[in-house]
This record gives C-alpha cells, sequence and structure tokens, in this order.
C-alpha cells in the first residue's frame, strides 16, 4: 500500500498499518493477514464469511471491545487486536 494524504493510521497487533480514508476494517485486515483474522478456541483460523455481521467470525477488539470487523470502517488511531490463540 503507497502513502497517501487520504490515509490513517490504525494499530492492529502492535504494529501501526497505514490505511485508507473510509475503509472497511474487516476488508482491510482481509487483505493484510490472508484472510486469517482470528482464532477459534481449538485453533481453527477464522476470517471474512458472511461480511455482514451476522457470523461473527471477523470479530476482533477494537479499543477494547469486541467489534465485528466487516460492519466497521477505520478511525484515526484505532487500536485493533485480533484475537489469536496463544501458542506455547
Amino acid at each position: 500500500m503507497t502513502a497517501s494524504p487520504d490515509a490513517i493510521d490504525i494499530e492492529v497487533d502492535g504494529q501501526r498499518m497505514r490505511v485508507p480514508v473510509g475503509a472497511n476494517l474487516g476488508a482491510m485486515l482481509h487483505q493484510h493477514f490472508a484472510g486469517h483474522l482470528r482464532d477459534t478456541a481449538s485453533g481453527a483460523p477464522r476470517g471474512l464469511f458472511c461480511g455482514m455481521g451476522v457470523c461473527f467470525d471477523c470479530v476482533a477488539l477494537v479499543d477494547c471491545v469486541p467489534t465485528r470487523t466487516c460492519l466497521t470502517t477505520v478511525a484515526p488511531g484505532m487500536v485493533v487486536r485480533r484475537q489469536m490463540r496463544a501458542t506455547s
């Protein structure tokens, strides 16, 4: 992604990410993480499935609140944490 005056910074899993103003958060995460938005309790990967807020497969913590990313527009300074299974 190239720098643009129409881009903002968000934080995803502790890393800065520059994204277009008005972008859908779920779509941006899907693109950046090759569809792997979170893990289930058993460790199975999940990502965008329904894309309309029904299935909850795209849930991430956005500013400490569980959020369906497919229904979320990016905002400057947004802090996102994907729900990844801890590995030992």
